[in-house]
């Protein structure tokens, strides 16, 4: 993860300043273009999710809350990231998470339909695993692998250190071997996500 531009740096700061100050037009500005972001990290990590509206306001709440605290070393987009990437922890540890499945528009029977059948089944099946292992190999994993990040911005997303990152994914992994067992769909789903996603430490 680098550094945002100077530009960039420049215009999220003066955002952020407007936020502390309570201007409702800098918080939907704000809200706007990190809503997709923000929302694509708590899928990531959280998978298709009951609460996932919940968890969303969740992070925009911490996010104004913590605003004084945006130091600008990050892009705000990002930081708003890193603060999803709490909230979800705090949401796994604190109640049981119920997995949904999403709808499938495409006619039954074809082989598009039946492809992302079982794709959306072997997706259900890792969340479900996912479910059982530690929050924060959890976390990892689905940052580094599912989403495709590089360790170091798993690093600063989670604020955690890069080998604690390295020892979580690493664990993540061996606990779904573990619990992919016997089940042929998800061994092979997990096959390809960690054959396809090497861990990377840079961007």
């Amino acid at each position: 993860m680098t550094s945002p531009a100077p530009a960039t740096r420049s215009r999220d700061a003066e955002l952020a300043a407007r936020c502390v100050q309570g201007d409702r037009a800098a918080q939907r500005e704000l809200f706007q273009m990190s809503r997709a972001a923000v929302h694509h990290t708590l899928y990531r990590i959280l998978g298709s999710n009951q609460d996932m509206e919940d968890v969303l306001q969740e992070t925009f709440l911490e996010v104004f809350r913590s605003m004084k605290r945006y130091a600008a070393r990050s892009s705000l987009v990002t930081w708003c990231c890193a603060i999803a990437s709490h909230v979800a922890l705090g949401h796994l540890r604190g109640r049981r998470r119920q997995t949904v499945e999403l709808s499938d528009d495409l006619p039954a029977g074809s082989p598009d339909a039946e492809r992302v059948t079982l794709a959306r089944e072997a997706a259900r099946r890792l969340y479900v695993a996912l479910d059982k292992i530690d929050p924060t190999h959890r976390i990892a994993f689905a940052l580094a692998v599912v989403d495709g990040k590089s360790l170091q911005e798993v690093a600063e997303l989670t604020d955690s250190s890069l080998s604690a990152v390295k020892t979580r994914v690493w664990r993540a992994r061996k606990e779904l071997d573990r619990l992919a067992g016997r089940d042929p769909v998800l061994s092979a789903y997990v096959a390809e996500l960690t054959d396809e996603e090497p861990a990377r430490e840079g961007a």
